[in-house]
């Protein structure tokens, strides 16, 4: 079958699977992510040659209690948020560096397990609950926001960039590309809270919309990057094989777990002003 078919099905499979999970129920939803979240991780044990025995261990326990078990209290979702900030300015640092990557040892390599795959996901388990009632609008509006980014920095990339965005890890992102997501995913902010759902007490105007859609659209491409240095340094072109065409979950979700650390503070921060 043509290539390029098989990533169109794969890609609408997931789509389809992801939207009719989360809307559907609470439960569906939890169950999901929380299958998303072991195969991110077995992904990652196998990119940074990291037995997987101890990681997911750590996941079971992360997801008991702090993504089944869902534990809204502003102390709790702070500290997971810190933590989950702190290794992501720490893989950034790595990011931008130019010294020469320097083998890292099982504790340091557990560690960005837990900051950059473990905590996300949990803190993407807990982005609909934070309101008290499971309200998925939220999450389904950051997706929206992820994809229209992706497309529109793809289309535009492709017919109009000339200017490197971040050659050395990514030869093919382009700064037209960048912007011209950005312009995209901010129309489609807007366009987002002409829809009702889509609005919430904290979530309630365009301004704040479009404010996420800034974050989702720099942080989204910066843990694209981030992955993307991962592979180069495990030296593949995938993260997985589990999507045909797209290659592993992380792949697919690299943009919105490196962002949601980020968006998570942003609401906390919206809320506690309003």
């Amino acid at each position: 079958m043509n290539e390029s078919i098989v990533r169109t099905l794969s890609g609408i499979v997931y789509i389809v699977l992801l939207l009719s999970a989360t809307l559907f129920s609470h439960i569906s939803f939890t169950i999901l992510f929380g299958a998303f979240l072991v195969l991110a991780v077995l992904e990652f044990c196998r990119l940074t040659n990291l037995d997987k025995t101890i990681p997911l261990l750590i996941t079971a326990i992360g997801f008991f209690l702090f993504g089944f078990y869902i534990d809204n209290s502003l102390y709790t979702n702070l500290a997971i948020n810190l933590a989950g900030l702190f290794i992501s300015v720490l893989l950034l640092g790595d990011l931008f560096s130019k010294k020469r990557a320097v083998p890292k040892d099982k504790n340091s390599k557990l560690t960005e397990l837990i900051g950059y795959v473990i905590i996300p996901f949990l803190l993407i388990i807990k982005l609909p609950f934070l309101e008290g009632a499971y309200n998925p609008y939220i999450l389904i509006g950051s997706f929206i926001l992820i994809w229209t980014n992706d497309t529109f920095a793809y289309i535009v990339g492709k017919t109009m960039g000339k200017h490197k965005l971040f050659e050395r890890i990514s030869p093919k992102k382009t700064i037209e590309g960048f912007l011209g997501g950005m312009v995209f995913t901010l129309i489609g902010a807007y366009i987002l809270t002409r829809f009702d759902i889509f609005l919430t007490p904290v979530f309630s105007s365009p301004f704040v919309w479009m404010g996420a859609a800034i974050i989702l659209v720099i942080f989204g491409t910066l843990g694209d990057l981030v992955e993307s240095k991962f592979k180069r340094n495990a030296g593949v072109k995938d993260s997985g094989n589990i999507m045909p065409g797209h290659g592993g979950i992380l792949d697919r979700l690299d943009s919105i777990i490196f962002a949601i650390p980020f968006l998570f503070l942003f609401y906390q921060i919206i809320n506690y002003v309003s």
